[in-house]
């Protein structure tokens, strides 16, 4: 299948781009004149999008958590109370239409890091992972490309307390049985699995290891103050040191967030991915991470979803910087786009988000003539654009999206009575 894109993205825009595809992979790029049988994609085409890091589930607590202030503690307990109420078919639906916003908004790949995976009270399903399993079927409906992050979370906290309350259905006892448990799990043509350690609050240093071995690794790092004071107090020592003394960090590996962290944490991360989560680290009044100073390799993902918007996050990369250091230009748009594209593929263990030969052929289609693009350099236009300027969407050679419409109907009804229901058990 051939695609002939108005303006295709190849380190900028370019004229008349096609890009050839066979199963799924792309074998071909080119300009070129439109041919009899291209399927034409107007505006600039992007190749696709990647979200490195998302919870589908916390989909449900958007505009729900801001009337007493509060801090992430208290929004914590929020989650919590949505996580107590969801089974597979309730987690299904939820993640299904959280997923179908994604790929409106042109996300192609999801990093889904995944932790409720038992019953509500640490009861196990017949099958171990109902809920994983939950997650796979929803991004196949959804039509998107899906990672699942099984997240191992073993421990309350850095002093070894055990689960408890919510918590219990995070948990699978010990590494080992965690591992048992991840050892089932298959890739399919739209999906790999890798591997999380939920922090170091919620496993043990000496279980660091086991999970320092899968080729894609994810954790969430040093989001808040009190997880580097508490660490300093147990380990003396930092996260970030904590986890390179594992052997965690390193190629494969994927830190999330690390907003807090010192010069020696920046050396020690300089072979790792960073996935910057802007919408939801200003959300929960995390702070601005020091994105500009990491040397290894930046992606996005919007986390919580407080917003599901890749251009959105793309420019708070930027934007985040400017009030950093009062200085404008801190990340060209190319970066920008890098950042939402291919470094989120490779941290999620996939080949994509370029136009090459060998990688995925993933498009997406951005509107130039918007009210909020009229006007822009399309070489800029990773500062303008936004979700509602998506058109079209192509994963894995397969049209999801088309003129704005996603196969599966009004997404936004589906999100409303999926999520309704959910207070409305929360609630009682």
């Amino acid at each position: 299948m051939t695609w002939w894109c108005e303006l295709g993205w190849l380190d900028g825009p370019v004229a008349g781009l096609r890009v050839t595809a066979v199963e799924g992979l792309i074998t071909e790029v080119a300009p070129g004149v439109r041919q009899p049988g291209d399927e034409v994609l107007q505006g600039l085409v992007l190749p696709g999008l990647a979200n490195a890091h998302s919870h589908a589930f916390h989909r449900a607590l958007r505009g729900r958590t801001h009337a007493d202030g509060g801090s992430f503690w208290t929004w914590r307990e929020s989650m919590y109370r949505v996580a107590a109420v969801l089974d597979p078919d309730r987690y299904l639906r939820l993640a299904r239409a959280a997923f179908a916003e994604m790929v409106l908004a042109g996300y192609t790949v999801v990093g889904e890091f995944h932790y409720l995976h038992h019953g509500p009270d640490g009861s196990r399903y017949d099958d171990p992972n109902a809920m994983g399993h939950a997650l796979v079927q929803a991004a196949s409906d959804a039509g998107v490309r899906l990672t699942l992050l099984d997240a191992c979370y073993l421990q309350g906290g850095l002093d070894g307390r055990p689960l408890e309350g919510p918590q219990l259905r995070f948990g699978d006892g010990d590494v080992d049985a965690w591992s048992s448990r991840t050892a089932d799990l298959e890739d399919g043509s739209l999906l790999r699995h890798g591997a999380a350690a939920h922090s170091v609050r919620a496993v043990a240093r000496a279980d660091l290891p086991t999970l320092a071995a899968h080729p894609t690794r994810h954790v969430h790092l040093s989001e808040q103050p009190a997880e580097n004071a508490d660490c300093l107090a147990v380990h003396g020592m930092t996260p970030t040191q904590l986890l390179d003394e594992a052997g965690f960090l390193g190629a494969g590996a994927c830190v999330v967030h690390a907003t807090h962290v010192t010069d020696d944490d920046l050396s020690r991360l300089a072979t790792s991915s960073v996935c910057m989560c802007p919408t939801t680290e200003r959300d929960l009044a995390d702070g601005i991470g020091r994105v500009r100073a990491h040397r290894g390799q930046v992606c996005l993902g919007s986390d919580q979803h407080a917003v599901v918007d890749p251009f959105e996050e793309a420019r708070g990369l930027e934007m985040d910087e400017r009030l950093r250091s009062l200085q404008r230009g801190r990340f060209t748009p190319t970066e920008l786009v890098t950042a939402a594209t291919s470094a989120g593929y490779a941290a999620l263990g996939w080949d994509g988000g370029s136009f090459r030969a060998g990688a995925v052929a993933d498009l997406v289609a951005v509107r130039l003539d918007s009210p909020r693009t009229a006007g822009a350099d399309p070489a800029q236009l990773v500062l303008a654009a936004s979700a509602a300027d998506v058109t079209d969407v192509v994963v894995g050679g397969r049209q999801v999206v088309r003129a704005g419409r996603h196969g599966l109907g009004d997404v936004g009804r589906e999100l409303a009575d999926v999520i309704a229901e959910c207070w409305s058990h929360a609630d009682r």
